[in-house]
C-alpha cells in the first residue's frame, strides 16, 4: 500500500470509481460516477477540503514564544512539542502528519478533474477549461506550500539536485512516489499557474475560487520563495492592478462595525485557513510585540493582553482567530502581502521612495490618520529592513513568517538565530536544515523510495 493511498483513501470512496472500469455501460445502484461537468465544479467548491493549508508553520515560526508557561507547555504533545523546538524528528511512525496529508488529498482531486473533466458532460467548452484552470491553481498552491515546508530553500546552485517532492500529475493510486528535484517542483507550480491564468475570471464567485488576481499572487509568491524578487514584485504588481481593495481599520477600531469573516474579507485573494496546533493560544514573542507602536490598530483589535486567554499568559496573544467564533486564521494570498511582496522587490532594486510609497500606503490603513507618521529610509538597505518588519506586523500569526524566515536564511544580513527554553530546556534554531520538516516517518515505512531529508 502507499503513501498515496493512505492519504486519499477516504475521498478514493466518496469520488467513486471513475479510474476504474464500469461494470456495465449504465449506472449502477448505490454507485456515484463523476461524469457530468457540474460534479467538477462540486468537488472545487469543497471548503473543508480546499480551504484548508498548513497549521504547523505558526508553531515553528518566531512570531510565537511559549516563554516558560508550564501549563500552555504541557498541551504540546505528540509531535508539537517537537515541531516547537525545532527536533531532529517531528513524528513517530504511528502518526500521521495532518498537514501532508491534506494537501496531498488537494493534489489528488485536482488531479482527478484535470484527468477527467473534459470528458464530462452537459458543460460548455468554457466551462469544462475554467473548472480545469481552476484545479491547476489548486494544485499549484498546495504544491508551494509543500515544497515549502518538506524541501531545501531554492537555491539555484542546487535546485536540479535537491529533492523537492513526489509530484502527482494524475489520479493513479500505484505510481512510485521518488522525490524529484526541487527545481522540478517549482517549474511545475509556475506552468500550471501561466497555463490557467488566461481561463481564470476576473471576478471569482467566492474567494474560495481563484481568479486572475490570486494566480498572479501565488506566482508572485512563489518567486519571492525563489529570491527572485524582481519577477515577485512584477507579479505582484500585476496581481494589484487586477484587484487593490485594502481594509481600512479605522472604521473597526471604536468597534461599532464588524472585522468581516475570512470568505467575505475583501483583502483575501483566495481564501486559505490555518488551524492554532497544540489547541494553543499564540503567545506573541517579545520581539515581535516591540515591533508594533501602541497606537498600530493591528496591535489593538489582532492583539489581546495573555489575561484574556486560558491557559493565560503573560504579555500579548494573538486574537486573529477569535474575532469570529469557528473561524480559523486567513493564510491566503492577499491584497497586503502582494503590497509588501512588490515593495521588497523595489527596495531591493534600490527602488527605495517607490518601496516606501507602497508600506506607507497600507500603514495609512493601520493608523488613525491624526497618529501615522510616513515612515522613511535613508538606503535601500534600511528600506529593505522596514518591508520585512512590516511583513512580520502585517502577516503575524498566521505561520507565513515561517516561510520569510526560510528565504531569509540563506541570506547572512537577513538570517536570525531563534531562541525558545521548553521545559527546562533551551533550543536555538540556526540558519540550515531544520528549515526543511522531516518527511512523515509512517508515509516512509509504506514507501521506501521516499527519501528523508538529512536534518
Amino acid at each position: 500500500m502507499t503513501m498515496k493511498r493512505i492519504c486519499i483513501a477516504l475521498l478514493v470512496l466518496a469520488m467513486g470509481t471513475t479510474s476504474c472500469r464500469k461494470f456495465v455501460e449504465v449506472d449502477q445502484p448505490n454507485q456515484r460516477q463523476f461524469k457530468y461537468t457540474a460534479d467538477y465544479q462540486r468537488l472545487l467548491n469543497n471548503v473543508s477540503l480546499f480551504e484548508i493549508s498548513a497549521s504547523l508553520p505558526m508553531l515553528s515560526s518566531d512570531d510565537i514564544n511559549l516563554g516558560t508557561n508550564t501549563n500552555l507547555e504541557s498541551l504540546l504533545n505528540r509531535g508539537a512539542d517537537n515541531i516547537y523546538t525545532w527536533a531532529a524528528d517531528y513524528y513517530t511512525s504511528d502518526q500521521s502528519d495532518a498537514g501532508w496529508d491534506q494537501l496531498y488529498n488537494q493534489v489528488y482531486v485536482c488531479n482527478q478533474i484535470t484527468a477527467n473533466v473534459m470528458e464530462s458532460t452537459e458543460g460548455t467548452a468554457d466551462q469544462k477549461q475554467r473548472i480545469y484552470a481552476e484545479a491547476q491553481t489548486q494544485r499549484a498552491s498546495a504544491y508551494l506550500t509543500l515544497v515549502n515546508l518538506y524541501a531545501r530553500v531554492y537555491n539555484t546552485a542546487n535546485a536540479t539536485t535537491d529533492p523537492g517532492l513526489p509530484l502527482l500529475l494524475k489520479p493513479d493510486l500505484l505510481v512510485a512516489l521518488n522525490r524529484v528535484s526541487v527545481k522540478q517542483v517549482y517549474d511545475q507550480i509556475i506552468l500550471d499557474l501561466n497555463q490557467a491564468l488566461p481561463l481564470l475570471p476576473d471576478n471569482p464567485s467566492n474567494r474560495l475560487h481563484p481568479g486572475k488576481a490570486a494566480a498572479y499572487a501565488l506566482l508572485a509568491r512563489t518567486y519571492l520563495y525563489m529570491q527572485r524578487y524582481s519577477e515577485a514584485a512584477d507579479y505582484a504588481a500585476k496581481s494589484l492592478a487586477a484587484y487593490n481593495t485594502l481594509l481600512d481599520l479605522n472604521d473597526y477600531a471604536d468597534g461599532t462595525k464588524t472585522y468581516p469573516r475570512r470568505l467575505d474579507n475583501p483583502e483575501v485573494l483566495m481564501s486559505k485557513t490555518a488551524s492554532k496546533p497544540g489547541y494553543i493560544d499564540l503567545p506573541l514573542s517579545t520581539v515581535l510585540v516591540n515591533k508594533f507602536a501602541p497606537e498600530d490598530l493591528r496591535y489593538q483589535l489582532f492583539t489581546r493582553g495573555g489575561n484574556t486567554f486560558q491557559p493565560s499568559f503573560t504579555g500579548r496573544g494573538s486574537y486573529r482567530d477569535r474575532l469570529f467564533m469557528g473561524d480559523n486564521v486567513t493564510v491566503g494570498v492577499s491584497v497586503p502581502e502582494m503590497m509588501l511582496t512588490q515593495a521588497e522587490g523595489l527596495a531591493r532594486a534600490g527602488k527605495t521612495d517607490e518601496a516606501l510609497a507602497l508600506v506607507n500606503k497600507l500603514r495609512q490603513k493601520r493608523f488613525r490618520p491624526a497618529q501615522y507618521t510616513a515612515l522613511t529610509a535613508a538606503t535601500s538597505d534600511a528600506a529593505l529592513r522596514i518591508v520585512i518588519d512590516e511583513r512580520r506586523r502585517e502577516l503575524f500569526g498566521t505561520g507565513l513568517r515561517w516561510f520569510d524566515q526560510r528565504r531569509l536564511s540563506v541570506e547572512p544580513a537577513l538570517a536570525e538565530t531563534v531562541t525558545r527554553v521548553f521545559k527546562g530546556v533551551t533550543y536555538t534554531l540556526v540558519p540550515g536544515d531544520r528549515y526543511v520538516y522531516p518527511i512523515p516517518p509512517k508515509n516512509i515505512e509504506l514507501n521506501p523510495e521516499i527519501i528523508q531529508n538529512q536534518r
